[in-house]
């Protein structure tokens, strides 16, 4: 019998050698994408469901961290954290705002949430560096000048800040310039630039105005510091006085390059 001819041949590898026809999804190429949608929606379901439906990761324990003077009863009253509550819906801003709000003492806070059940709560207190007597009382002022707490009892090692601003003069236009919080934040700066030496034995910070400030020291010595201005120089300028002259009472630093000392 004889074979194809050379003709038919040709027709065949031209049918052969077309563009490959489209592949149709069969049912079980069908079946397995169903599938996954299945699967893909069952897990989101459980994830929600884990998330806010589930005992399993409910705010539970409230834990602080970080306190000095405030009692951790205190921050997590302040802090009110719905326990109960899914971890995930719980407003970690909303707590931060609160424990601002309410407990002035507070300078900085970290709210974390702590899988599955806790919430950490992580605050640093302020600092007195200087206290404002206010009647049988205290009022503690930071070292941005906040004054942030009163109480009972003047802390230890802390000096006390004499705001008596002069209404006559040159200090009053002083005054009328530099309003009261800018004064206290002045007289911060101030004590914050005292050799650590001296600062130990800072027992007053008395401001007048923006240029007089002057400092009460134990046994009954007294610097003239002027402003807050070149406080690097006049903590210089007043450690070379009192080893230069021991027996002295006053010092004048005002000028930190004319620093003068003097026994009476």
């Amino acid at each position: 019998m004889a074979g194809p001819s050379t003709a038919e041949r040709g027709e065949r590898q031209q049918e052969s050698s077309g563009p490959p026809r489209a592949r149709r999804f069969g049912p079980p190429r069908l079946r397995t994408i169903i599938i996954l949608i299945v699967a893909l929606v069952l897990v989101a379901g459980g994830a929600g469901w884990l998330l806010y439906g589930s005992n399993w990761t409910r705010a539970e324990r409230v834990s602080v961290s970080g306190t000095r003077v405030l009692t951790p009863a205190q921050v997590r009253e302040a802090a009110d954290v719905p326990v109960g509550d899914p971890l995930i819906s719980v407003d970690t801003e909303a707590v931060e705002a609160r424990l601002r709000r309410k407990l002035p003492r507070i300078d900085e806070v970290g709210v974390e949430r702590s899988w599955p059940h806790g919430i950490s709560l992580k605050v640093t207190e302020r600092t007195p560096v200087l206290i404002v007597q206010k009647g049988r009382k205290f009022v503690e002022v930071d070292d941005e000048g906040v004054r942030f707490a009163t109480v009972s009892r003047a802390p230890k090692g802390v000096p006390e800040l004499e705001l008596k601003p002069a209404r006559s003069g040159s200090a009053a236009a002083s005054l009328r310039r530099f309003d009261e919080d800018r004064l206290v934040r002045e007289a911060v700066r101030a004590a914050g630039r005292l050799p650590a030496a001296v600062a130990r034995d800072a027992r007053t910070v008395k401001v007048r105005s923006y240029d007089d400030i002057s400092l009460e020291l134990s046994g009954d010595r007294t610097v003239a510091w002027g402003s807050g201005e070149q406080g690097v120089r006049k903590a210089r300028a007043l450690t070379a006085l009192m080893k230069a002259a021991p027996d002295a009472r006053h010092f004048d630093v005002s000028v930190p390059t004319a620093p003068a000392s003097s026994r009476s």
